[in-house]
C-alpha cells in the first residue's frame, strides 16, 4: 500500500517537473519575442531620426524636452511623388505646440498658398515652396519667421506613409461637412471617392483624399486646413487607444522607412508613457485668417495681420515665451516695485 503512495507521489512530482519545465520554456520563449520585437521597433524607429545639424532652435536659449518644457512641433505633409522623392512641395503645413501643465495641444494649419518671406531665400513666395528650395530646414526657419515662434520638433510625412499609418491604425473616423467627390492615384488608374455628409469611417486612401480636397470646398483653404486638423485629432484618437499596443511594431517599421523627425525614441516613448491617456478633447484648434488675391496671374493666401499677430500671441502663451506686452508689464512692475 505505502508503495504505491510512493509511486503516486514520484509520478505527480515528475508531472510537476514537467508542467514546470513546459511553462519555463514558454515564458522564455515569450520573453525573447518580446525583446526581439522591442530591438526590431527600436532599429525600425531610429532610421527615422534626423536632426538636421540643429541642436535647437535658434529662438531658443537652450534646448527643451517634450517631457518637461512647452514644445513646438511642425507637421510637414509633403508631396514628393512628383520629383521622384526629392524635395517636393509640402502639401500639409501643421504647427502642433503642447504644454504640459495644461496637458493642452493646440494646432494651427497653414494654408499652402500663404505669402510669405522664404527664410534665407531672400524672396516673398508661397509657403509651400520652402521645402522645395531648402528641405525641411527651410520650410521649419521660414514657419519660425513666420509665426515669430521657435520649432522644436518637426515631423516629415510623404504621402504613401500616411494611407500606410491610417490602414495600419485599422482606419480612423471622422465627420463629412458635405457631400463631394475626389479623385484619387492608383497604379491601376485614377478613381474617384465618394464622401457623404455625416460620420464616415476612412481607410489610408480615403483619409488621404478627405484631407486634401480643396476645390469643392466653399470655404476654400479654411474649411480643408478644419478637415486637416480633424484628421490629426482622428490619428491621435485611434493611436492612443488599447488597440494600437499590438500594432507598435508595424506602425515603428513605416515610421522608420517614410517618416523623418528630430524627435529621439526614448523622448516620443517617455512621453507616451505619460500622456497615455490624452484625450483629443484637449485639442484646440487655431485659425489663420487670410483673404485670396492674385499676383502676377498666380493666386496667393494673403494674411490677415490682425488674425496672425492674435495667432503669434496665443501660440506664444502656450509655450510660455515672453511676449513684448509682458515684458513691457514686467519692467512697469520692477519700476513701480523699485519707487
Amino acid at each position: 500500500m505505502q508503495q504505491r503512495v510512493d509511486i503516486r507521489k514520484q509520478k505527480k512530482k515528475k508531472r510537476l517537473r514537467r508542467w514546470v519545465y513546459v511553462g519555463l520554456t514558454l515564458f522564455l520563449m515569450l520573453a525573447g519575442a518580446v525583446v526581439y520585437m522591442s530591438v526590431q521597433t527600436y532599429t525600425a524607429a531610429s532610421e527615422s531620426y534626423d536632426d538636421l545639424g540643429r541642436e535647437k532652435s535658434d529662438m531658443r536659449n537652450e534646448a527643451v524636452s517634450i517631457s518637461d518644457d512647452p514644445i513646438s512641433m511642425l507637421l510637414l505633409g509633403v508631396e514628393d511623388y512628383s520629383t521622384n522623392g526629392a524635395n517636393g512641395r509640402t502639401d500639409t503645413m501643421i504647427v502642433a505646440t503642447f504644454n504640459p501643465d495644461d496637458e493642452k495641444l493646440k494646432l494651427l494649419s497653414l494654408p499652402r498658398d500663404t505669402l510669405v518671406n522664404i527664410a534665407g531665400n531672400g524672396t516673398k513666395e508661397k509657403i509651400n515652396h520652402a521645402h522645395a528650395y531648402g528641405g525641411k530646414k527651410m520650410a521649419i526657419e521660414t514657419v519660425e519667421q513666420f509665426l515669430d515662434i521657435p520649432i522644436d520638433y518637426y515631423a516629415a510625412v510623404n504621402f504613401e506613409a500616411f494611407q500606410n499609418i491610417v490602414d495600419i491604425l485599422g482606419g480612423i473616423k471622422v465627420d463629412v461637412p458635405f457631400d463631394f467627390e475626389q479623385r484619387t492615384k492608383r497604379e491601376s488608374g485614377n478613381e474617384m471617392l465618394q464622401f457623404y455628409e455625416g460620420p464616415m469611417k476612412l481607410n489610408g486612401e480615403e483619409a488621404l483624399a478627405f484631407a486634401r480636397m480643396r476645390k469643392q470646398d466653399p470655404r476654400g483653404d479654411i474649411g480643408r486646413n478644419e478637415r486637416q486638423q480633424q484628421t490629426i485629432k482622428a490619428i491621435i484618437d485611434k493611436a492612443t487607444s488599447v488597440s494600437t499596443v499590438t500594432k507598435i511594431d508595424d506602425l515603428a517599421e513605416e515610421i522608420g522607412s517614410n517618416v523623418k523627425t528630430n524627435m529621439k525614441i526614448s523622448e516620443g516613448l517617455g512621453f507616451f508613457r505619460e500622456y497615455s491617456d490624452f484625450s483629443v478633447s484637449n485639442i484646440d484648434k487655431l485659425t489663420l485668417e487670410t483673404y485670396p488675391r492674385t499676383i502676377s496671374g498666380l493666386s496667393y493666401q494673403i494674411p490677415n495681420q490682425e488674425s496672425l499677430a492674435e495667432v503669434q500671441a496665443e501660440l506664444k502663451k502656450h509655450l510660455e515665451l515672453q511676449t513684448p506686452d509682458s515684458q513691457t508689464n514686467a519692467e512697469a512692475t520692477t519700476t513701480t516695485t523699485q519707487e
